[in-house]
């Protein structure tokens, strides 16, 4: 599957139910050996900004497990691999701050304080409308395509 396409896939998987996170890391997923049921189960828990919390959009979560996939330590003791690994997290994260004004869910949301519950919504065209996350995912998605092409030239 060519690059771009799986920012389409990104989207895809949200549309038809996954959360952002699931979205993002599931249309990467084959490209570092899982399957999508794993990719899907490893990203579950962040969707929402992290358990449906609020804080951490889940987007920006899945793209930074991507970047643990591509250049995480394996080592414990490998204090560059850390520092590598933490320097393209926060490279990441402030690409997709700058394009989406926040890393932080319920402001992405524009909520005032969480809602309290971990029951997620309905997904109807209403939902759609009103949330950004289709947007959200969209650009994780893109931000992680566009470092692949740059690493890979």
């Amino acid at each position: 599957m060519e690059l771009k396409d799986r920012i389409e896939k990104s989207v895809e998987l949200f549309k038809s139910g996954y959360n952002c996170s699931q979205s993002v890391v599931a249309a990467f997923a084959d490209k570092y050996g899982f399957t999508e049921e794993q990719a899907l189960r490893m990203s579950a828990s962040f969707g929402g900004g992290i358990g449906r919390m609020r804080q951490t959009c889940g987007a920006a979560c899945g793209l930074f497990l991507l970047a643990g996939l591509e250049k995480g330590a394996t080592d414990c003791k490998d204090r560059e691999g850390k520092a590598a690994n933490y320097a393209l997290v926060q490279e990441l994260a402030a690409e997709f701050k700058k394009r989406n004004g926040s890393l932080i869910c319920a402001e992405l949301l524009g909520l005032s304080k969480p809602e309290g519950s971990p029951v997620p919504e309905m997904r109807t065209e209403l939902y759609y409308a009103k949330r950004p996350c289709a947007k959200m995912v969209e650009e994780a998605a893109k931000i992680w395509v566009e470092y692949l092409e740059k690493e890979s030239l």
